[in-house]
């Protein structure tokens, strides 16, 4: 049985270098939908429907395809409505990190699969949180000017210089935090079939 053409539903090259990992064949597709909330309560259900209307789109155009949509939405301690979003501008990276400095920043990562033509459909929420160190803000400019991580949310990227911002990372996978949690994605892959590793 051949394997469906595999999609990722996603701008994001931080998503795209995950997906690399795995050496299977893909493409991504950019998936214009409105990101913004709709009066959801909680970040995970931001991520959540997100993710979902994401692959969605895709799958709707190609629904041989099994496609992949992800989103992640990050908030501060006792705030889970209130959502930390990208900055897209260095000042407003500045402003972010000013806030996560000393504090406990969670991240909820929204996982969706579809393979329209089967009717297949898994869609998750999965955590990790970071504390941040107590941060200057010369050192806060300085992070912001080398690593310009102005399409991130939370205004930092764990998978490089970014690292040296935090006191501890707390989840289970890694990539949780950087975008796509990859251990659920395998799995669910497996389920359809498709040969990781």
């Amino acid at each position: 049985m051949n394997t469906p053409e595999i999609i990722l539903a996603s701008s994001s090259q931080t998503r795209r270098d995950l997906m690399d990992r795995l050496r299977i064949d893909y493409r991504s597709i950019v998936p214009n939908i409105d990101e913004a909330p709709r009066g959801e309560n909680h970040a995970d259900d931001l991520a959540q429907r997100l993710a979902f209307e994401k692959a969605k789109l895709i799958a709707s155009q190609y629904p041989d395809a099994i496609v992949i949509g992800s989103d992640q939405v990050a908030w501060r301690e006792g705030a889970p409505d209130i959502f930390i979003g990208k900055p897209l501008a260095a000042e407003k990276a500045v402003r972010q990190l000013q806030a996560n400095s000393d504090k406990i920043v969670y991240f909820s990562t929204a996982l969706s699969v579809q393979h329209a033509a089967s009717g297949f459909e898994q869609t998750l929420v999965e955590h990790y949180k970071v504390k941040f160190r107590k941060l200057s803000l010369p050192e806060i400019e300085r992070y912001v000017e080398i690593e310009q991580p102005l399409h991130c949310a939370g205004s930092f990227k764990c998978e490089s210089l970014g690292i040296s911002l935090f006191e501890e990372m707390i989840g289970q996978d890694q990539t949780t935090l950087m975008g796509m949690p990859m251990i659920q994605l395998c799995t669910i892959l497996r389920q359809l079939n498709v040969l990781v590793p």
